[in-house]
């Protein structure tokens, strides 16, 4: 199946969910299976490369730590990936982007920066424990950077906030579940949807809610 465009606009995939909810091995699948080149501008490559190492972790600061960002730089750091990648669609060039929206207001003006492009955005859906599995075997990795559970406290508080808060509005184009399909299979439900349509929406309604 090849994804048709309608003009010489590259693609965008808008991958949104908690930490360990497995955004960023779609994206790899996405890379691996789709035709044409597609560039992974998601939060990992955003964090370590991009951010200096004071305003770390920057655009994947945590929901309720306040006063951790005080200059108010979060932001601004989500407007310019979102014109990244706007630019990048210009260019012709497709984009996956995984990333974890857990403020509205940041949400609704990225999706007036990608105002006229093809976008489409995927809530990617785990259950708490099964991201509580992933987290205690270890897979999160990093030098210990995410949390995990003890049997004092099997969900800590950050992980709740997550869950809690990452889907909200929960307006999306499509939503795939991790903890049923593989990483692979949610990339075929992605090209599935931008190849059969309809066309997408999810960023249009979004960008309405802060007319």
């Amino acid at each position: 199946m090849v994804i048709e465009q309608p003009s010489d606009l590259g693609q965008i995939v808008v991958l949104n969910g908690a930490p360990r909810a497995g955004k960023s091995s779609i994206a790899v699948a996405i890379q691996e299976s789709f035709d044409g080149v597609w560039l992974n501008l998601g939060v990992d490559a955003w964090i370590d490369p991009v951010t200096p190492k004071r305003y770390r972790p920057g655009i994947g600061l945590r929901p309720g730590e306040d006063g951790a960002d005080p200059e108010g730089l979060i932001p601004v750091m989500y407007a310019g990936l979102y014109e990244s990648i706007a630019a990048q669609s210009r260019l012709g060039l497709n984009v996956v982007v995984d990333v974890g929206h857990h403020v509205e207001e940041t949400l609704v003006d990225c999706a007036r920066r990608l105002d006229g492009l093809p976008a489409l955005f995927v809530g990617v859906l785990c259950p708490i424990d099964v991201i509580m599995e992933r987290r205690n075997a270890g897979q999160a990795g990093r030098e210990g950077r995410y949390a995990v559970g003890t049997s004092e406290d099997p969900i800590p508080a950050p992980v709740q906030r997550w869950q809690d808060v990452v889907h909200v509005p929960g307006i999306y184009d499509l939503e795939v579940d991790t903890s049923v399909m593989s990483a692979e299979e949610c990339a075929g439900a992605i090209r599935r949807r931008l190849v059969e349509g309809p066309p997408a929406s999810a960023f249009r309604e979004l960008a309405a809610r802060g007319s």
